[in-house]
Formats: C-alpha cells, structure tokens, sequence
C-alpha cells in the first residue's frame, strides 16, 4: 500500500489519541468525515493499523518492576525456536518477546508485582523451559523514554 501525506497524517494523530473521532481526525487532517473514514479503513484492512489499545500504567495495575530478560537457547532450529516462542506466549507477565541476531537469541520483557513473583517466573516458567541454556536479567530502575507506534513523518 502507498500512503501520501494525508494517510500519514491520519495515522500520526492516531498514534497519538487512538480515541479521537473520525470527525475530529477529519478535521485535522483537511478532510471531510466520510474520506476520512474511508481512508481510516483501507488502513485497517491493510493490515497497517493492527488495532487500538489503552496504554495503562502497569505500576497503578499491581505491576511496578519490568525486567528485561535476555534468552539463550541451546538449539536455534526453527521447530526449537517456535516452541520457545509458544511456551512465553503462554506467559502473561511476558509482555514482550524479540528474537534477536548475534550471542543472545531472545529479548523479553517480563513485568512482575515484586522480585519474589519476577523470581518465580525466572525459575519455575522460564529457565527450566525446553532448550533454554542461560538467562541473563537486567532489572529496570527507570524508563526515560516508552513510545508506542513508529516515527511517521
């Protein structure tokens, strides 16, 4: 799909406020409500916009510790890797999983309510997974940047 500056645009804003009306998006854009709609749609049914979410504050939510952990595995066969990858699906606390190139095969973000319930996940869920060799954990002690979506220019 091309995308010219009004979708762009559209996508920008709807980054920033996923809640904003179609009329408001229209407004700003320089459109009225239903090209804008109709534009809105193409994107979703593109596949570029994937859906809308809150962002909530984990640490509000029981969740005030986010670990990175960084995952090794003893075979790096698809079959292996695809397993790995189902058993942390499985995971709530894993929010986030990256397969990575280089040492380290997989970067994830765990959130835990304490270090004693990141502990458990770290050793009854996650090191003795199949395959897993080493993990290697970096607790958070702040975030200075969390951005949602991608620069759209």
């Amino acid at each position: 799909m091309t995308l010219d500056r009004i979708d762009r645009e559209i996508l920008s804003l709807l980054q920033e406020d996923g809640r904003m009306t179609n009329v408001e998006l229209a407004e700003r854009v320089g459109l009225t409500a239903p090209p804008c709609l109709r534009r809105v749609r193409a994107l979703e049914q593109a596949g570029v916009i994937r859906g809308y979410h809150a962002e909530c504050d984990a640490a509000q939510l029981g969740f005030p510790i986010t670990v990175f952990a960084m995952v090794s595995l003893r075979s790096q066969a698809e079959h292996d890797l695809e397993a790995f990858e189902a058993h942390v699906a499985a995971i709530p606390e894993i929010r986030e999983c990256h397969m990575l190139n280089g040492e380290i095969d997989f970067i994830l973000k765990i959130v835990a309510s304490d270090l004693e319930s990141f502990q458990r996940i770290l050793t009854t869920k996650l090191t003795p997974a199949p395959n897993v060799a080493s993990v290697k954990s970096s607790l958070t002690i702040r975030t200075a940047k969390s951005m949602v979506g991608v620069p759209i220019e």
